[in-house]
C-alpha cells in the first residue's frame, strides 16, 4: 500500500501571483484538495486557486458548522467547532494514507490559520508538510505603500477579539500594530483606537491586495461596513515621514 500525506500550502494574501512557487507546484498537482469555507460560500481559499487546479482533481468543502451564529467564546461554539475540526481530522487522516491531500490555507497556515486545528490533531498520526506563505498583514501593509516599521519600532500583532481595554492599552504603547479579526469588532476597536489617541493615523485594508482592495482611514468606515478579510493598522516610523 503506498503512503500518502498532507500538504497544507500557504496561499498568501489574496493575489495569486504572490503564491509561492512550492504551494503553486503543489496545488497544480493535486489529486485531492481540501478546503475551509461557510456554508453556501465557495470560500477564500478555494477562489484564489479557480482555474489553477488539475481536471479531475477531487475537492473536499470543509464547511463551518457555525461561524457568528454563536458566541466564539461560549462552551457551545466550542463543543461544536471540536467536533467539527475532529471529524475532519480522521477523515483526512484516512485520505492520507493512501493519498497525496493538499489543504489550502491563505495567508501562512501557521499565523492565525484554520488549519492549526487540524495540525494539532494530526501532528504523530500522519505524514505532513507546511508550505509557509506570505501573510494578509504584509499584503495589506504593502498596499498601502508605506513601511509599517523603521528602526527599532515595536510592532504589535492584535486581534480584534481582545478586550477594548487590553486593545487601546496595546495600542498605546506600540509604535506599529496591526489588529486581525475586524469585522463584527470594528465597533470595539474604534472605541480602542479612540482611547489610546490613534484613531487619526489608523487605517483599514479590505480584501487586500485583491481586485476588491479598499483602504480607508479608519475614522472614516461606517461601522457596519467591515467585511471579515480586513485589518486595521497603525504605522511607525514616527517622525520619518
Amino acid at each position: 500500500m503506498s503512503m500518502g500525506r498532507i500538504i497544507c500550502a500557504g496561499l498568501g494574501p489574496g493575489d495569486p501571483d504572490l503564491m509561492s512557487l512550492r504551494a503553486a507546484r503543489a496545488v497544480q498537482g493535486a489529486g485531492h484538495v481540501a478546503y475551509f469555507r461557510k456554508a453556501g460560500r465557495q470560500g477564500q481559499a478555494r477562489r484564489i486557486v479557480e482555474g489553477m487546479l488539475a481536471p479531475g482533481c477531487v475537492e473536499y468543502a470543509m464547511e463551518y458548522p457555525v461561524t457568528t451564529e454563536l458566541s466564539a467564546d461560549s462552551a457551545a461554539y466550542i463543543s461544536v467547532l471540536n467536533g467539527f475540526y475532529d471529524d475532519w481530522a480522521t477523515r483526512l487522516e484516512k485520505l492520507a494514507a493512501t493519498e497525496e491531500v493538499v489543504v489550502l490555507c491563505e495567508g501562512d497556515p501557521f499565523f492565525y490559520g484554520s488549519f492549526m486545528h487540524l495540525h494539532v490533531r494530526l501532528r504523530g498520526r500522519v505524514e505532513m508538510e507546511i508550505v509557509p506563505g506570505i501573510t494578509g498583514m504584509s499584503g495589506c501593509w504593502t498596499a498601502t505603500g508605506r513601511p509599517i516599521t523603521w528602526g527599532r519600532d515595536i510592532l504589535t500583532i492584535l486581534p480584534g477579539t481582545l478586550p477594548q481595554d487590553e486593545l487601546a492599552r496595546r495600542m498605546r504603547e506600540s509604535d506599529a500594530f496591526v489588529v486581525m479579526k475586524t469585522g463584527r469588532n470594528l465597533p470595539k476597536i474604534k472605541r480602542a483606537l479612540v482611547a489610546a489617541g490613534r484613531l487619526e493615523a489608523a487605517v483599514l485594508v479590505a480584501h487586500g491586495t485583491t481586485r476588491q482592495q479598499r483602504i480607508v482611514h479608519v475614522s472614516e468606515m461606517a461601522e457596519g461596513d467591515c467585511p471579515y478579510f480586513a485589518v486595521v493598522m497603525a504605522h511607525g516610523g514616527a517622525g520619518r515621514e
